[in-house]
């Protein structure tokens, strides 16, 4: 498959999202939620270098999702809560610190409102090593719990619902498999199962409309798409010479067929990464759609 460059110019970009006809990414060390029309050209949507952090955390954004009201969610990392986003300004929506063993990561929000938020489990920056850490889920009042049998996970990081909100799957970095669950109709997970072993380090992903995985192999500079059981349908792999290595994907586009890469070379820098804006994001036509899976 072809894939060609979007735009440029970003600190580490993480979490392409498809909202009601737009896209959007973090653009993490620039702490900006950032939208890219189909030429490429940006528009900040969140601005966070003004906020104020809690315990003098540094501000990183990761994770977004929607609200049925359409205000936006952004997890804040070192901070370890969940923001709300309302004409443009953020505001506490969830506080995890209680709850999250390390810096919190990646989500995905259901129809109903419910975000279901990924942790590292410890502080990769500092040169922890990986523990197990649980998925927290966050109801639409703010209120939060841990998902009761997914605390063994190691390293939770993309996290995608299938189409009919039934099974949620999350990339489980640090044993390099998807990891996959039921979804229950109280929104806590059961049926534990290992969806794909990959043999080597997922990272951002989704899901499609025919129930398979995409997933950024943060290693290699490629994207797969995965069947559940693990058979690879079809990949894709960006230049790293210019692209560096894939951080995420996300389906998007006319009839969410487009697949959109977010990719960069310095993640633990956070100076280094926003002074170069090596950061970028390319774009590759798929043949089957996201349909209505989420984010």
């Amino acid at each position: 498959m072809n894939v060609t460059r979007l735009a440029t110019g970003f600190s580490w970009t993480e979490c392409p999202r498809w909202h009601e006809g737009r896209f959007h990414f973090t653009d993490m060390y620039n702490r900006r939620i950032t939208a890219l029309d189909e030429s490429g050209n940006a528009e900040t949507l969140l601005d966070l270098n003004g906020r104020r952090a809690l315990d003098g955390a540094e501000i990183v954004p990761v994770g977004t999702g929607f609200l049925p009201d359409a205000r936006m969610l952004v997890n804040s990392m070192f901070e370890k809560v969940v923001l709300v986003v309302e004409d443009g300004i953020a505001s506490l929506h969830a506080d995890l610190r209680e709850l999250a063993i390390g810096p919190i990561n990646d989500m995905v929000v259901d129809a109903t409102g419910r975000a279901y938020v990924t942790q590292l489990g410890f502080d990769l920056w500092a040169g922890e090593q990986p523990v197990p850490s649980p998925i927290i889920i966050v109801e639409p009042d703010g209120s939060a719990r841990v998902a009761k049998g997914s605390e063994h996970l190691m390293g939770a990081n993309g996290i995608a619902l299938s189409a009919d909100g039934g099974m949620l799957v999350t990339a489980e970095a640090f044993a390099n498999r998807l990891a996959a669950f039921d979804v229950e109709v109280s929104g806590d997970l059961s049926g534990h199962r290992v969806f794909a072993d990959l043999g080597d380090m997922p990272d951002g992903m989704c899901l499609d409309a025919e129930g398979a995985a995409w997933v950024a192999m943060v290693i290699t500079g490629r994207a797969i798409r995965v069947a559940e059981g693990g058979e690879i349908l079809a990949e894709i792999a960006v230049p790293q010479a210019e692209a560096g290595i894939s951080t995420a994907c996300g389906l998007g586009g006319p009839g969410r067929r487009t697949l959109y890469l977010a990719c960069g070379f310095e993640v633990f820098d956070h100076e280094k990464s926003r002074q170069e804006g090596r950061g970028s994001i390319w774009v590759a036509e798929v043949d089957v759609s996201g349909g209505e899976a989420r984010p």
